[in-house]
């Protein structure tokens, strides 16, 4: 999920205490990686789930277990937090959209423990980078090695870091700036300071040929003045894995990358609601909400 260094607290054998994370030792392998492959598990095992990810079980392990504890708030509580199956299962839709368009060249920006090379089904010739830290996609390929698990693409995984020349990066791994291109960057972007996640955009587009695509989320600026929120911010400051950006026009914030918005919407709203979101939760004139949007676009 995260491509960027965490200054803080890495996990190995991580113990929690009652009052947070104490140190550990699990090097590379991102907090928020975990945490987010459990929850998915976690989604998977309901029998209403919005999609089945067989494999982030095992890539959660008990740390992400753990971290799913600790980050039980009122955004991800013992029956989950409505927001993350509905982001996964929006992401699914729009590759399943791409592809169904043509499109098979495929890209997750900070792809972390994300499996959909091996649970979608994908026509026979696509091809998925997943681009993110080395340390993560090792872990990720000795564990579904482990596992027995087959992609089903052509799957390319591209170890790199956001802050430098990760397009030179996919490049060399055989990516074809000339064929359309569906990039998506799922829980990401909000984690990098501002102008590193403007470049990122910037770094994708100038990759892309005309008629690619672009998804991402995107958190407002609410969610660091709503109060129920302060809890779940201090966690993460405590587990080194901040939130550094937000935008409360997401997009402006896409089209000044070059990219431009097809779809701009949030959990709750009939494109992106399946049945699993609260009714009136997301107010839309209150602008201190805590606001997670989705948007996807197109390079001209």
């Amino acid at each position: 999920m995260a491509m960027f260094r965490f200054p803080g607290i890495p996990l190995s054998s991580l113990n929690m205490t009652k009052n947070g994370i104490s140190k550990g030792t699990l090097e590379g392998v991102a907090q928020t990686a975990r945490w987010t492959a459990a929850a998915r598990a976690r989604e998977s095992r309901r029998p209403d789930r919005l999609f089945d990810d067989p494999l982030s079980e095992l890539l959660a392990g008990e740390d992400g277990e753990q971290l799913l504890k600790y980050f039980h708030t009122a955004r991800a509580s013992d029956e989950g937090n409505p927001f993350l199956p509905i982001r996964t299962r929006w992401f699914d839709d729009f590759l399943a959209r791409s592809t169904a368009d043509g499109v098979r060249q495929i890209v997750g920006i900070g792809a972390g423990l994300d499996t959909r090379s091996f649970r979608l089904s994908w026509p026979e010739d696509t091809r998925v980078f997943e681009v993110d830290q080395q340390p993560v996609l090792t872990y990720k390929d000795k564990v579904l090695a482990e596992a027995g698990a087959e992609p089903r693409c052509g799957r390319r995984a591209v170890g790199t870091e956001l802050g430098d020349d990760w397009g030179a990066k996919l490049l060399d791994a055989g990516f074809d700036p000339s064929a359309r291109t569906a990039w998506f960057a799922e829980g990401v972007l909000f984690y990098l300071p501002e102008s590193l996640a403007r470049r990122t955009l910037d770094v994708a587009a100038g990759l892309s040929a005309p008629g690619s695509r672009l998804a991402v989320d995107l958190i407002g600026t609410g969610i660091y003045r709503f109060p129920y929120m302060r809890e779940w911010l201090d966690k993460l400051e405590r587990a080194g894995s901040p939130w550094q950006s937000a935008t409360d026009d997401p997009g402006s914030f896409v089209a000044e990358a070059g990219w431009r918005p097809l779809v701009v919407t949030e959990a709750g709203r009939p494109d992106a609601n399946y049945g699993r979101w609260p009714r009136n939760a997301s107010v839309p004139d209150l602008p201190d909400l805590p606001r997670s949007h989705l948007v996807a676009a197109e390079r001209d």
